[in-house]
């Protein structure tokens, strides 16, 4: 018998306090959490607890218990023991998942990867040597048998910029982190984002320092690695639109981010995952430096060679949208996201002294790509190719004028 994960309906068990809504008349407000976890026991008697927002008292309540997964856990114990190097990546299509994936084959570890169904398939993984299953994390019974098997699960999951930000950030990552209780995971990795527990109001934020909270509460072996930023958004967001001589969007905030290549990020994980001193603990990982927006288009601007057309929106612009979109019920999710221009004006520093964090992976600074080398390879690559480009299209110019 397959171990299920099953929807129950009724009110979930972290609640929001009342006191931190602004506003009865919409659906929410504010997503400010606190944390009311009951000192329910993660064992093998009893039901894992359910997780709660009070803000929204329809949710169904997804629970997974262990005689649901009694079934599946007897297969693997004793006579079948699970391989140390059999892991499970969580969101392996996106900008640091893949990274780990490619990671974790070099390694020689056993990879599946956990992919939502998707019209353009993820052959890329295959084809990398990693096994695709397909399951999604808002629907909490595809789950279980993504586990089967499975010693570790680094989750680097998600939500789509489309999709609300609870669905897969909170409501999936709890049934995922249930799931892999009840089916006898024995570590889970989970990044969050630095600082998370210093900005309530930004809903991301406060979601990703609750499930920081839900999993060290569940009692799994677990690491909690913080990051600052990607130097993969940075391509995208600032280097493409230079070269392209597009508008390049930026904001007169003073906040700095410590970029870091995810690549390095990926490294650093296997470190701390091989490193039985550092289940359970908290790490955030940031780059060599922590950079303005300004400072990264200037950056931008020096190696490629011309300058950016940059239109600069206030800070103060963003918050006044933030507030505009909270009116209308099909605009929430959209004033979620803005929620970060809260962050931005606030002059904070993503970033933290990394000199302890290396002495305890053993890992030299000197190997940790700084954003100045990043930009430089990919700026050099690309305006090489740019140039070859433009020698061959001259030459076939040639040969048709000669025709």
């Amino acid at each position: 018998m397959a171990s299920k994960c099953i929807a129950l309906p009724g009110p979930p068990h972290l609640s929001l306090n009342p006191n931190s809504l602004k506003s009865s008349t919409r659906r929410h407000t504010s997503l400010s959490w606190t944390r009311t976890l009951a000192a329910t026991n993660f064992s093998s008697s009893s039901s894992y607890p359910h997780v709660q927002l009070q803000q929204n008292p329809l949710l169904p309540i997804v629970k997974c218990t262990a005689a649901q997964a009694t079934a599946t856990t007897a297969n693997l114990a004793p006579g079948t023991p699970v391989r140390p190097t059999s892991i499970l990546v969580v969101g392996a299509t996106g900008t640091l998942g893949r990274q780990i994936v490619r990671r974790a084959l070099d390694e020689g570890y056993d990879v599946r990867c956990l992919v939502r169904p998707r019209p353009a398939p993820a052959d890329f993984l295959r084809d990398w040597g990693a096994t695709v299953v397909n399951a999604d994390l808002s629907k909490p019974e595809t789950i279980p048998a993504t586990l089967v098997g499975i010693h570790t699960v680094i989750d680097c999951a998600t939500g789509r910029p489309e999709e609300p930000i609870k669905r897969v950030d909170w409501e999936g990552k709890v049934a995922l982190i249930q799931c892999a209780k009840a089916m006898g995971i024995q570590k889970y990795v989970f990044y969050s984002i630095h600082n998370c527990d210093k900005h309530p109001e930004v809903p991301l934020m406060e979601i990703k320092n609750c499930t920081e909270k839900f999993l060290k509460d569940s009692g799994l072996p677990h690491i909690t690695i913080r990051l600052c930023g990607f130097m993969q958004g940075l391509i995208g967001q600032y280097a493409v639109p230079i070269l392209e001589e597009q508008s390049v969007w930026g904001t007169d905030a003073p906040t700095r981010i410590a970029y870091m290549d995810t690549q390095d990020t990926a490294r650093l994980t296997f470190i701390a995952l091989r490193n039985e001193n550092i289940t359970g603990k908290l790490l955030t990982f940031a780059g060599p430096r922590a950079w303005t927006t300004q400072e990264v288009i200037a950056l931008c601007e020096r190696l490629g060679g011309q300058d950016a057309n940059v239109t600069t929106v206030p800070v103060a612009v963003l918050k006044f949208t933030r507030q505009l979109t909270r009116l209308f019920e099909w605009t929430n999710d959209v004033a979620d996201r803005l929620a970060f221009s809260e962050v931005l004006s606030s002059d904070t520093v993503f970033s933290v002294p990394m000199t302890e964090t290396y002495e305890l992976l053993g890992v030299d600074p000197k190997d940790i790509v700084t954003l100045e080398k990043y930009l430089q390879d990919y700026f050099t690559n690309i305006l090489k190719k740019l140039k070859d480009l433009k020698a061959q299209s001259k030459q076939t110019d040639i040969f048709l004028s000669l025709a």
